[in-house]
């Protein structure tokens, strides 16, 4: 489901577009076996038919290419945190197209993430050359897999890695453009609104860009990925420039902002990462921790 830029999307319209992201999709066919077997909740380990994996992604704009897909864990009756998913600390994978049945990918692994979220998760990267239908099997789990789609990069609305990013006058401190509040991080409006996405693009620097709202963020991953932008733009400071823009237009969250609409995006939180040309080296979907931040920004020379 896309937002159509011709018309305004009601808060809970732009949510249930986001929900599948932080909520995950419990499936029939995603169960995990724990590699010590047993059941032994105690120790953070569980049978296969007591652990599912939580698709953290949208396929709306997955397209070939390093293509990311985090997951976290759930049992039968809740998602799992971080204490219950002590034993996990790597999850291992393959990829297999549903069109042909051939596996594409034969071995993936992820390192468990999660700083400052309220679950953690394991983002799995995955190398996928052509458009088509796959599923993500997490090693001894049954054969169905989280299923997922990579798109024609032509027929996806949103800026794509090895795409430019496209210039936009974002709200700033000095000219909020009609959006109120600019940020809505608790602590106050971050530092990343002294320039426009435009002005900062036109700096001959790599620029980093946040399109997500931390106060109504129904996944409750927007306000510890900007804190985590924060943590890390002071680290690496003025090897990039930063910008921020907030999801909706008013403080009731009832209008999407025009930074939204702009980039036809339709979910967040997103992070795009483009070099100082412009072009997208890398963008970051739905859940992201400081750590994952600095390490895609370090992969694109920011540090």
């Amino acid at each position: 489901m896309n937002v159509s830029p011709d018309r305004p999307v009601s808060r809970r319209r732009f949510l249930a577009m986001t929900a599948v992201i932080g909520a995950g999709t419990i499936g029939a066919g995603t169960l995990l076996s724990s590699c010590a077997g047993g059941d032994d909740a105690g120790e953070g380990k569980y049978d296969a038919e007591d652990l599912s994996v939580m698709q953290r992604f949208s396929s709306t704009g997955l397209v070939p290419g390093d293509v990311r897909l985090p997951v976290s864990l759930a049992s039968k009756s809740q998602i799992l945190d971080d204490a219950a998913t002590a034993a996990y600390a790597t999850l291992s994978a393959r990829v297999i197209s549903v069109d042909s049945g051939d596996t594409v990918v034969e071995t993936l692994s992820a390192e468990k993430h999660g700083e400052g979220l309220a679950l953690p998760y394991w983002p799995f990267v995955a190398r996928i050359e052509k458009p088509g239908t796959y599923q993500l099997v997490i090693d001894g789990a049954s054969k169905d897999g989280a299923a997922f789609q990579v798109l024609d990069p032509a027929s996806v609305p949103m800026p794509v890695a090895g795409g430019r990013l496209p210039p936009f006058d974002t709200p700033t401190t000095d000219d909020p453009r009609g959006v109120d509040p600019i940020c809505t991080l608790a602590s106050g409006t971050c530092p990343f609104h002294s320039v426009t996405l435009t002005e900062a693009l036109a700096s001959g620097k790599p620029v980093v860009y946040l399109i997500g709202t931390p106060a109504f963020c129904k996944t409750g991953t927007c306000a510890p990925a900007l804190e985590g932008l924060v943590k890390v733009a002071a680290a690496v400071r003025d090897a990039a420039v930063f910008v921020h823009a907030d999801v909706y237009a008013d403080k009731t969250a009832t209008t999407l902002a025009p930074a939204v609409t702009a980039y036809k995006m339709s979910f967040e939180p997103v992070l795009f990462v483009a070099d100082a040309r412009g072009v997208i080296r890398n963008r970051l979907d739905g859940v992201f921790d400081r750590a994952e931040i600095a390490g895609v920004l370090a992969s694109a020379g920011i540090s």
